[in-house]
């Protein structure tokens, strides 16, 4: 399988491609092609046409959750295939995000739902675990159960007109059984990055883990759940911890430290081969 970074919040190759504050992956795999999640802005087209992927041969987009810096690019994408297409997401998507801090805003879903389906996009609720293709897994809402992975304190909701923590039930992952373990490909792993692994576990039967992607969210998370994720990942064995995004410079510089030539930053540009 292949996974080529498209968007990302640093460009890691001296390409003319750039970078924003979001994530988008083409994810090869059994001879399926898929796009995990937009970025923000629509820098997606223009780096998949550098970076030698037709974004026109995507079988279908997964959309990790509702935040702009994962779905800003949906609509740019859906008027370059010009065409119909599945787009898997939560039923959650559209939940009205909001972050505190460091301003007060919306960080939610960008568009209004008709226009982008208007564009082709054909939205396919996922709430449950749903094996998309022969050992590619959507992971539909992951139970939290870790004690330690308390979530984003800045990011809430309005319920009834009280404003509460933001559950992010809409964050979505992906598991795919490869000859060495699973592939686990994260958008923010707002559900926990311990959550998600052992969800993965749960959803496909498979025990090992062979490789981590994406974003890890352990740039806010505190000292306690910091050491107790990392240590997590260390007992796993893993052949490649591919962190991005919300993971931020601090921890991944950790990380890099912990797992050694088994670590990449997965910038902009970057293919992983796994």
């Amino acid at each position: 399988m292949r996974v080529t970074v498209l968007v990302e919040n640093t460009v890691g190759r001296t390409l003319p491609i750039g970078g924003e504050h979001g994530l988008s992956l083409w994810v090869e795999y059994g001879g399926h092609k898929l796009l995990f999640d937009t970025g923000q802005r629509g820098v997606v087209v223009p780096n998949a046409a550098i970076l030698g992927v037709d974004l026109r041969q995507a079988e279908a987009i997964v959309l990790s959750h509702g935040h702009y810096d994962h779905t800003g690019g949906l609509r740019r994408v859906c008027e370059h295939i010009g065409r119909s297409l599945p787009v898997y997401a939560h039923p959650d998507l559209f939940s009205a995000h909001r972050v505190s801090s460091p301003t007060d805003k919306y960080v939610g879903f960008p568009f209004v739902r008709e226009a982008i389906e208007d564009l082709g996009a054909v939205f396919t609720w996922v709430a449950e675990p749903l094996e998309l293709y022969p050992g590619l897994w959507l992971s539909g809402e992951v139970p939290r159960q870790t004690a330690f992975e308390k979530g984003d304190p800045r990011m809430y909701v309005y319920l009834g007109g009280e404003r509460i923590p933001d559950p992010l039930a809409d964050d979505l992952s992906i598991y795919i059984a490869a000859g060495d373990g699973l592939v686990i490909l994260l958008g923010c792993a707002h559900a926990g990055l311990v959550n998600i692994v052992e969800h993965a576990r749960s959803v496909t039967g498979i025990s090992k883990v062979a490789a981590v992607l994406g974003g890890t969210h352990l740039g806010p998370a505190d000292a306690a759940q910091l050491d107790a994720s990392i240590s997590f990942l260390e007992k796993l064995d893993l052949k490649l911890m591919a962190a991005n995004h919300c993971t931020g410079q601090r921890v991944a510089a950790r990380l890099a430290a912990v797992f050694g030539e088994r670590f990449r930053f997965a910038a902009a540009g970057e293919v992983l081969e796994i």
